[in-house]
């Protein structure tokens, strides 16, 4: 099989680890979860592997007298490796909170945090996104509610000296309907950007009121930002993220047509969730509209995570990826957009894409 096929694969059907690894995954959180690194060929893949649906997963990894080695069907495909554990992550701040806590180590070199784990449309009825579990991480004690701009300079700062960490992911859960959690989003950054000057930063939220704030995100430093649609159709984004569909997408296309104009074509992206129910067309065309603007169209497929309403959902298949990978990456040459060329994030990384192999 060739490398781009199994990854696309393995980010559909998952991963089952029988191996004695340290972390089987990731569980919980705002973005794509589930999940553990994988190094395939030099290659990072942020790979499913929690879950019912990595649990009937026909790729294993396993152990035999030359190291680790992921099977299909109990076939030998390819060596896997997995990135060794973050030396950061020995270290506590001063008010004893381990590191690992308050920042984690996506892909290989990418430094990423949720700054506010608690979301104010988890909390109201009817508003809660259908796909995400901000909020199980923190009640499962694997974070902290609110993480501080000291505490992030800090892990930032022993993270790239110590595992030579070269860019910072800042998610958040919506703090509020008027900033969206911007203005705390830019103290956090102006902090990292003091402690850790080289360092580049994606910033992630929600069109603010006033788009003009994210003037306050690009004067404390930041390189990227993703604004995150996740569904190009209004219906769907009415049953899948309810409280956010309340912003029209004719809204974000104004805060992508800002952003642009602040932080500079390809330095914005949006997260584009494939698994939903949108046809294949629909994705592609909302991808364009997206690359038109300048904006990256950060393409995933849908990962059924465990504690959320769609736990049971089934993740696209392997071939509809490869349909709307090719078009999308098509898409973007024509716009004269690419992963390279973004400073920082989850575009830079990939690891949760297949739309790298396809540019």
């Amino acid at each position: 099989m060739a490398l781009q096929d199994i990854l696309l694969d393995l980010q559909s059907y998952g991963a089952r680890i029988e191996v004695p690894v340290e972390h089987r995954g990731r569980r919980g959180g705002a973005g794509p979860s589930d999940d553990k690194a994988f190094v395939l060929a030099g290659v990072a893949a942020m790979v499913p592997t929690l879950g019912q649906f990595a649990s009937q997963s026909p790729y294993a990894v396993v152990e035999n007298e030359n190291g680790y080695y992921l099977t299909r069907d109990g076939q030998l495909i390819i060596p896997v490796e997995f990135p060794s554990t973050p030396r950061f992550y020995a270290l506590k701040t001063a008010d004893d909170i381990p590191y690992w806590k308050i920042a984690v180590l996506h892909g290989q070199d990418v430094l990423a945090t949720t700054v506010s784990q608690r979301c104010v449309r988890w909390r109201r009825e009817g508003e809660r996104c259908q796909f995400c579990a901000i909020e199980n991480s923190l009640e499962s004690g694997n974070t902290v509610a609110l993480k501080t701009p000291e505490q992030l300079a800090e892990v930032a700062e022993a993270a790239a000296r110590l595992d030579g960490v070269r860019h910072f992911v800042l998610t958040t859960g919506t703090m509020n309907y008027r900033d969206m959690g911007v203005h705390y989003l830019a103290k956090c950054v102006h902090a990292v950007k003091a402690a850790v000057p080289g360092l580049g930063i994606q910033v992630q939220f929600e069109p603010p009121e006033n788009l003009d704030d994210m003037l306050l995100l690009a004067e404390a430093g930041v390189d990227t930002v993703g604004i995150h649609l996740e569904s190009l159709n209004q219906e769907t984004r009415r049953r899948i993220s309810p409280g956010k569909a309340d912003i029209p997408i004719a809204r974000y296309h104004e805060a992508y047509r800002r952003a642009v104009e602040i932080f500079g074509r390809n330095q914005v992206s949006s997260y584009v969730i494939a698994g939903f129910g949108d046809s294949e067309e629909t994705i592609v065309e909302g991808c364009r509209q997206l690359a038109e603007i300048g904006v990256y169209p950060f393409v995933v497929p849908l990962r059924p995570i465990m504690g959320t309403p769609l736990q049971d959902a089934v993740a696209p298949d392997p071939t509809f990826m490869k349909r709307i990978y090719s078009q999308v990456a098509a898409i973007n040459r024509q716009y004269g957009l690419s992963w390279r060329n973004s400073k920082a994030g989850c575009t830079r990384c990939g690891a949760c894409s297949g739309l790298t192999a396809y540019e």
